[in-house]
């Protein structure tokens, strides 16, 4: 563990508050959408079986777009498949770089693994719609039983809430990624028209432009708008279909917890308006608190809504309608286009995922593992058996007509058995015992530690048994109201477990809290004779006692000599360890308080004591797997 040997809270901290738990409200939103991306394709088929000259009349209505003599001209169905889904692809970029920048892909030895993983869980499909198409001229619709719908398949881990663990969402979301990487690719390169050079010239130029301003530091979004939407028309006339300008867009976009300085300067710049405000300190407030916000944060917070619920289900509506009948359904089930998109499906996803993940690890001798436990992978690999949106996306390129329908119905199928094979999987995980179950779920990989500062005894002032499996570690602020909620929840916590080990480290927030610093430096002067907790104790209690006198008072209280913690404090002498733990804060990218870690992973989400209990429970059990290993950070 070491170096060397309630009332529920929003969980968010007072100065990262878009930033902290960004991974995990992505995975919220597409499990929320996935409600409305069913009702979306129930009203599709509701429509089109009630009323299918209306479906067809709507979707195959024109509408153009000119600027002198140039135009565009498509219907509404294009407008959304070619159009509105380039921003769905915008946020698929903007995930993939995050997960790049903070989330699991930033330790890069972990990158092989989803990208091989995604990558086999592509082909082994796309071969076994090959082989069941062989010879027929439906062969070219290969790409239709390839790519991961991420709303669907996380939706679906959502509804099986704790069965299976946090960390397989972040998995199955990164080869998700992949995958959606890859198929744009194949959409771009082998569904898409006769090529024209120069127009397609054209886009990449502003593409490369885009580039080019955001490496000048440029961050007005007007600017951006321009290129993207120059690029996205330059695209569309070259013939190459125009979704790659959003996730090349989104993968330019860098993404970085908000840093100190910029929030330090954000708020100086607020409290400047706050005492004169006018127009040109307002504008210079704004533009101050938006500069400490990453722009990949900034565009997420954006478009991720709307992509989520509003132009996934609208494309789920353009294109999920099929005029079911008899005579279609028993076509289709003897079709080879439904088979190999069912088979690719509900067979070549586990198989390719699993597969290669499996002999990955043997192949690397344990050094490149999934993050999660087999039975997880299985269940990861059958969930991604979910292709719906670019699936549906590419059988419209691919057929149309009697092939169509066909193709459509292979694709629902599709879901409905990956939903039912994911349901078996866990039902008989939760049968196991609960040490195989805990194997089974969790695995033995090491975990990303993003704790830079390991946690040293001889330093670090720690509250419970040196020998714990679990370590907490909160990164505090005795003048912050958000830490003062959040100690009820601490002792709660250490009252519950007996095996957890506490570490309380300071991070004034000097720029908020005056009395922040003062404070932190008076508990390090109770430590001198001993008695940092108690000290520490009162004034996360006090808060709005952290005043000289009231620290002096608070000294006598607890028994020590006031004289010598008085001098301590003139002479600053806590003040070093103080900016150590600040340094350590710094380079674990904490600029909140209070923010928390638990055997060196950072804590997101809430810290109510339902969800830090169930992460110490996790932790607790991922450290028992390891034999200790994981307590090593």
């Amino acid at each position: 563990m070491f170096r060397g040997s309630a009332t529920p809270l929003t969980g968010r901290t007072e100065s990262d508050r878009t930033t902290a738990a960004a991974a995990w409200a992505y995975i919220r939103t597409e499990t929320g959408s996935a409600a409305v991306l069913l009702a979306a394709t129930l009203a599709a088929l509701t429509w089109v079986n009630i009323a299918p000259g209306s479906y067809d009349s709507v979707w195959t209505t024109h509408l153009t777009v000119t600027l002198g003599d140039h135009g565009i001209d498509l219907d509404l169905r294009d407008w959304v498949n070619s159009g509105l889904m380039t921003l769905f692809f915008l946020v698929v970029g903007l995930e993939a770089r995050r997960e790049f920048d903070m989330g699991e892909l930033r330790d890069r030895r972990r990158i092989p693994l989803p990208l091989l993983a995604g990558l086999s869980g592509m082909v082994v499909p796309i071969a076994i719609y090959l082989a069941v198409n062989a010879g027929r001229s439906s062969v070219h619709g290969w790409g239709t039983a390839m790519s991961t719908d991420t709303a669907f398949a996380l939706g679906m881990l959502a509804l099986l809430g704790s069965r299976f663990p946090r960390r397989l969402h972040t998995f199955v979301l990164t080869v998700a990624v992949v995958d959606d990487f890859l198929a744009l690719a194949v959409i771009a390169v082998a569904y898409s028209d006769h090529i024209t050079w120069t127009p397609l010239l054209i886009g990449v130029g502003a593409l490369a432009a885009m580039l080019g301003v955001r490496n000048c530091g440029v961050r007005r979004g007007i600017v951006y708008t321009v290129l993207g939407v120059t690029a996205w028309v330059a695209f569309l006339h070259s013939g190459v279909d125009p979704l790659v300008v959003g996730l090349v867009a989104g993968l330019m976009s860098y993404a970085y917890p908000a840093p100190r300085d910029a929030l330090e300067r954000a708020t100086g710049l607020f409290r400047s308006f706050r005492e004169q405000p006018t127009a040109e300190l307002e504008r210079e407030a704004r533009l101050g608190i938006a500069s400490a916000v990453s722009p990949n944060d900034r565009l997420q917070q954006i478009w991720h809504p709307w992509s989520s619920y509003v132009i996934v289900p609208l494309f789920a509506l353009a294109n999920a309608g099929i005029k079911i009948n008899g005579s279609l359904l028993a076509d289709a089930f003897t079709s080879p286009i439904t088979l190999g998109i069912l088979l690719g499906y509900g067979l070549g996803k586990p198989l390719g995922i699993v597969g290669t993940s499996a002999l990955a690890t043997r192949l690397s001798k344990g050094r490149m593992r999934p993050p999660v436990g087999w039975a997880a992978v299985l269940g990861g690999g059958s969930i991604a058996g979910i292709g719906f949106t670019v699936s549906l996306l590419i059988a419209t390129l691919a057929f149309d007509g009697r092939e169509l329908d066909e193709a459509k119905i292979g694709v629902l199928s599709a879901v409905v058995f990956a939903m039912l094979s994911t349901t078996a999987v866990a039902l008989v995980t939760a049968r196991l015992p609960r040490a195989r179950r805990a194997r089974a779920l969790l695995g033995t990989a090491q975990s990303v530690v993003d704790l830079a500062d390991p946690v040293d005894p001889e330093r670090d002032h720690v509250r419970g048994p040196l020998d714990a499996p679990v370590t907490v570690v909160e990164y505090g602020d005795f003048e912050c109201p958000y830490c003062g909620q959040a100690e009820s929840v601490v002792r709660e916590l250490l009252a519950d477990f007996g095996d957890v080990a506490y570490v309380w480290r300071h991070l004034p927030l000097t720029d908020v809290h005056p009395h922040a610093q003062l404070a932190a430096e008076a508990a390090e002067a109770a430590a001198e004779q001993g008695e940092f907790w108690a000290m520490r104790d009162l004034l996360i209690t006090r808060q709005d006692a952290l005043k000289a006198r009231d620290l002096l008072a608070h000294a006598k209280e607890i028994g020590l000599d006031v004289d010598a913690f008085h001098e301590a404090l003139r002479k600053r002498r806590g003040a070093h360890r103080v900016e150590l733990d600040v340094e350590s804060a710094d380079l674990s990218g904490v600029s909140g308080t209070p923010t928390f870690f638990v055997n060196g992973r950072r804590h997101h989400g809430a810290y109510d004591i339902a969800s830090l209990s169930a992460a110490v429970v996790a932790a607790r059990d991922r450290a028992l797997l390891m034999g200790g290993e994981e307590a090593d950070f």
